[in-house]
């Protein structure tokens, strides 16, 4: 699995983002083809104050290939064409590779 996240600094406008972004622009995303899930809100520092991002959008694909065709599709350039509407500058998108919880790790051998 593949996670796509969206990450936005401080909009000129932090209210006007949030109403747009929970009425419009979230919801559109939920129709991305080959989406398995997504959550978004606001993004916080560990303290709970203000951080470098003032928002995320997390969408979950089968693949970076699933993650991209969805970008391409009608309704990924859709998306774009509405971040206008309610920011002032480009989000930063990362992908991030998932893998089983323990993946990896070892277990200590015993001594005979």
């Amino acid at each position: 699995m593949t996670e796509l996240i969206v990450l936005y600094r401080m909009p000129n406008d932090p209210e006007r983002f949030d109403k747009y972004y929970r009425e419009v622009h979230g919801p559109m995303t939920s129709k991305l083809p080959g989406l398995k899930g997504y959550k978004y809100g606001p993004a916080r520092a560990l303290d709970g104050g203000p951080g470098e991002f003032f928002w995320y959008w997390s969408g979950t694909f089968d693949s970076r290939q699933a993650a991209l065709d969805a970008m391409a599709s009608p309704e990924g350039l859709a998306g774009a064409a509405d971040v206008p509407n309610y920011y002032h500058d480009d989000p930063l998108f990362m992908f991030f590779e998932n893998q089983a919880s323990g993946e990896g790790r070892g277990q200590a051998a015993r001594a005979s």
